[in-house]
């Protein structure tokens, strides 16, 4: 790992001098002709960069500058003090900043309430002992990367494989594996953990979301989370066991909660503020491949809702399969809480006997408890069919009722903003 203290050039005209934010910073320059003098060192901030080797401790008395792709190599553990904050340099596609925990190696990140870790741009003007700055706002998204987290447990990746390279990093780069036979594998802890403005372009067509969990096993704490103004979802499980509590994901540019590759664990006390920018609060796949065909997710306890009517409630497809209980949709204008014909795309238009889907006992998709609120239709095939009901029991076109069962009735969605008083959407009053 190359750890070297943040500085600021006042005289820095050739290449020698790297730091961007130089006043006079010439990127063309063919190398340095000695004229670059210093200001003196910034004493709270530290670069890290490359790889971590080692246990490591990043402390809350500085602020900790990621650039490039910061990877915690197998065996290591990166331990996070409460109240540190972590700042992502700006660049996309080989130069993103990120935060990789690799396959074997545990983040230990334990925020409070009162000292949350804060994973954040160089441009937010936050300080050492703040809970938000004052320059940017949710509109302000792609200023980094993110925080990917990798591990051992069970994924259904496409082509029947059991292990798979996270989107956006290259096969050559092996930190990028995830997945395995290890459900009950040991990633770390993640506790009143804030990721911001983040979202940069890592790959073709592929941004960072705000928190990645390829394979994370169901040994991996991770409760009270917010993740605010990402670039692409909030947070996206690629298969893994590993339960979340107490999530919130505000203002992003695609979808809130998104699930992949057969995910098996619970998500309980969740909500997702979405507008104008947003796609979808939750997207929810099943299966990609023929491996690994048997897990089921959980989401309990949750409120999703549009601050401006824009963006879409839900999206179930692909061979979603799992449980949705006490959750509210609301605010939403577009007519866009779709359970979609989910098995269409192994089964074609009608279901038989043979798809392989039926491997899982039935139902294989329950949404119960649930309430969409005035104004939102429940589409139940991809095209046409839609109902505006606050109570009512339907079925997807292409599924018996074995299948899938859809019941929407009154609820409050059994989560409060008071769960998450004490991050950037409190703070900030975008609620």
């Amino acid at each position: 790992m190359a750890v070297a203290m943040t500085t600021g050039f006042t005289s820095c005209k050739k290449e020698g001098c790297t730091d961007s934010t130089a006043n006079n910073y010439d990127s063309k320059a063919k190398k340095d002709d000695g004229s670059c003098t210093f200001d003196a060192v910034v004493a709270n901030e530290q670069l890290v960069t490359g790889n971590i080797t080692a246990n490591t401790t990043w402390t809350s008395d500085k602020i900790w500058i990621l650039e490039g792709k910061v990877v915690v190599n197998g065996g290591a553990t990166l331990t996070i003090q409460a109240g540190t904050i972590i700042k992502g340099k700006e660049g996309s596609g080989t130069l993103a900043s990120a935060l990789i925990i690799a396959k074997g190696a545990k983040i230990n990140a334990v925020g409070t309430a009162t000292a949350p870790i804060i994973f954040t741009s160089v441009l937010d003007n936050i300080k050492i002992g703040e809970i938000t700055g004052t320059n940017l706002t949710n509109t302000d998204k792609g200023k980094w990367g993110g925080l990917i987290i990798l591990g051992n447990a069970k994924i259904s990746a496409a082509s029947g494989d059991v292990v798979s390279q996270i989107e956006g990093i290259p096969a050559s780069d092996t930190y990028g594996s995830y997945g395995g036979a290890d459900d009950a594998d040991n990633s770390g802890v993640l506790k009143f953990v804030s990721i911001r403005h983040g979202g940069a372009l890592i790959g073709a067509g592929n941004e960072i979301n705000g928190l990645t969990l390829g394979g994370v096993g169901s040994g991996t704490v991770i409760s009270d989370i917010e993740i605010v103004a990402n670039v692409d979802d909030g947070v996206e499980f690629f298969g893994g066991t590993v339960s979340v509590d107490r999530i919130i994901c505000a203002y992003g540019g695609d979808d809130g909660i998104d699930i992949d590759q057969n995910y098996a664990g619970t998500i309980t006390n969740f909500m997702v503020i979405e507008d104008a920018e947003s796609d979808k609060g939750l997207e929810i796949d099943g299966t990609e491949g023929t491996t690994y065909l048997n897990g089921m997710w959980s989401l309990t306890n949750g409120k999703v809702y549009s601050k401006d009517g824009g963006g879409r409630a839900t999206d179930f497809k692909d061979k979603a399969q799992g449980t949705l209980t006490n959750v509210l949709f609301s605010g939403f204008t577009n007519n866009k809480l779709k359970v979609r014909a989910s098995y269409q795309s192994a089964c074609g238009a009608v279901k038989t006997d043979a798809c392989s889907h039926l491997i899982m006992s039935s139902p294989k998709l329950v949404i119960t408890g649930c309430e969409a609120a005035a104004g939102i239709d429940v589409y139940t095939t991809s095209t046409d069919g839609a109902t505006t009901p606050t109570t009512c029991t339907v079925f997807v076109a292409d599924q018996t009722s074995a299948d899938a069962a859809v019941s929407f009735t009154t609820t409050t969605g059994g989560v409060t903003n008071a769960l998450f008083s004490w991050g950037w959407v409190q703070a900030n009053n975008k609620f």
